[in-house]
């Protein structure tokens, strides 16, 4: 299956696999979706963070660290895992139970690391499948969600049309920059990004740093 970043690859659409690998990427997906408020948030924002990660075992176990935890806490153990060199799949597999706890890791997510590390997950083969089909290749894996799988797929595989619906932090910077009278549930933000492809990945990208940016102002964080 053919695949392209967005300014390399000519015409969006040539292209079965678009990618975002750089902040021209960025630039001309946001000329393209051409929405005035996510135009604003580029505007004050920028330059918008890519938020790529390498792909393989390390920033998928990640997005698994960083299910359902707060910001900090998923970061402070993410560094004990680093420094323990459980980074990699095989040294995950041999670890103890007993260790990871003492890591931070809850009973779930030590079971979530486990099988993920004994998934024998083809990493390199995820670059040539469609987004559907990597979300149903990560989703198939025991303790991977849709969230973790979107995010994967967004930062490690630099997919331009995944969007993380049940992200907390997306859903209320759309609240705020939309002027939705409250929340939106991951239903909703389904079909409110549907507007956004083919730049989904994108309009997560604006939005995450609108998020951030607010934070700071108010003095949250």
């Amino acid at each position: 299956m053919p695949i392209g970043t967005i300014t390399g690859g000519g015409l969006v659409g040539a292209m079965d696999i678009i990618t975002i690998s750089s902040p021209a990427d960025i630039d001309h997906a946001v000329a393209q979706l051409n929405i005035p408020q996510f135009n604003v948030i580029y505007e004050k924002c920028s330059p918008i963070p890519l938020r790529c990660k390498p792909p393989g075992f390390a920033s998928l176990l990640q997005a698994i660290i960083g299910q359902q935890v707060l910001v900090a806490s998923a970061a402070a153990i993410w560094e004990r895992i680093q420094a323990a060199g459980l980074c990699r799949a095989a040294a995950m597999a041999q670890a103890s139970t007993e260790d990871l706890a003492r890591l931070g890791l809850s009973r779930p997510k030590i079971r979530y690391a486990k099988a993920l590390a004994l998934s024998g997950l083809d990493y390199e083969g995820l670059a040539a499948l469609s987004d559907a089909e990597v979300l149903s290749r990560l989703t198939a894996i025991t303790g991977i969600g849709r969230w973790t799988a979107e995010v994967y797929a967004l930062q490690a595989l630099g997919r331009a049309d995944v969007f993380p619906h049940g992200d907390l932090a997306l859903q209320e910077a759309a609240r705020q920059v939309f002027h939705l009278p409250k929340r939106p549930s991951e239903a909703d933000m389904r079909a409110l990004a549907e507007n956004w492809a083919p730049f989904r990945a994108v309009a997560a990208r604006l939005l995450w740093a609108y998020y951030k940016d607010h934070k700071s102002r108010e003095g949250i964080g």
